[in-house]
């Protein structure tokens, strides 16, 4: 998920000074965001109960991608360029909705295969109901959504391809997640490292992380995953994750305790390397 480099611009109003309140601290834009910083960093997820099961490649992602508007290779001068994909595909722009989606069906729905398929007019206010449901919440399992005539998302999103794509969320969600404020603000070494525990803590209990990898100002790579897994080494976890643009095998995302930073290897859209990476859909603010 790419698009050209532009930031949010917030304006801070001030506030008006009665005579009353003449002798107390001025609410300056200086003081109201340090404030504002610190709610923030001090705003910890909530324990969550354990899912009784753990997110499954083969069953639990969509059965067709994300597609890319851009091709990228390298030249003759060995040099990485991009050029418009012919011909254009379909279903572009959507990495965010289909990693939260696949996290909400995970997490807020049930199959039954053993039930009657539904008609498109069902499964179009099926699909709607669960992802109205906010993906950092959890809802019981009496609340959770059934989707008859399936065994699981891959074997639904197969047969109700157009239907999903159509429901789940448009392009525009993906360019107005609540979370891309926190891209332009700076990624410590400190906080890289308390993001992969935060995510291991989560895997723990088989809550999978939805993730912004990203490159800021540059936006070589603003996309979504899906963490599912982690392999904890010495010197490195290797996280196992879902992208929306491959949906045929498994990723991998290092982080490197030494060098506290993460690393995405190259592929068909990316040209690898170390990328700043953060949770998204876990909270009000992100």
């Amino acid at each position: 998920m790419m698009w050209k480099n532009s930031r949010p611009v917030v304006r801070v109003e001030g506030a008006r000074t009665s005579a009353g309140a003449r002798g107390r601290q001025p609410w300056t834009p200086g003081l109201i965001f340090s404030l504002a910083f610190l709610f923030l960093a001090g705003c910890a997820s909530p324990v969550r109960p354990a899912n009784p099961r753990s997110f499954a490649f083969e069953q639990d992602t969509f059965a067709y991608a994300n597609g890319l508007v851009w091709e990228y290779y390298f030249d003759n001068a060995g040099k990485w360029r991009h050029r418009r994909r012919e011909p254009p595909q379909d279903y572009t722009h959507h990495c965010f909705v289909v990693a939260r989606s696949a996290r909400q069906f995970f997490e807020h729905a049930k199959f039954d295969p053993s039930l009657p398929v539904a008609s498109g007019k069902t499964y179009r206010k099926l699909i709607r109901k669960v992802v109205d449901l906010d993906p950092s919440r959890d809802v019981s399992e009496s609340r959770k959504v059934t989707i008859p005539g399936y065994a699981s998302l891959r074997e639904f999103s197969t047969h109700q391809e157009k239907l999903m794509q159509e429901e789940c969320g448009g392009a525009w969600q993906s360019y107005a997640q609540r979370g891309h404020w926190r891209m332009v603000l700076p990624f410590s070494a400190e906080r890289e490292r308390d993001e992969a525990d935060q995510w291991l803590e989560s895997l723990k209990l088989n809550h999978p992380p939805v993730v912004h990898i990203v490159r800021f100002p540059q936006l070589t790579i603003n996309h979504a995953l899906l963490v599912y897994r982690a392999d904890e080494r010495e010197n490195e976890v290797r996280f196992t994750v879902y992208d929306p643009n491959r949906p045929k095998q498994p990723g991998t995302l290092t982080f490197d305790r030494e060098k506290k930073a993460f690393f995405f290897p190259g592929n068909d859209y990316f040209i690898g390397g170390e990328v700043n990476v953060y949770e998204i859909y876990r909270s009000t603010f992100y």
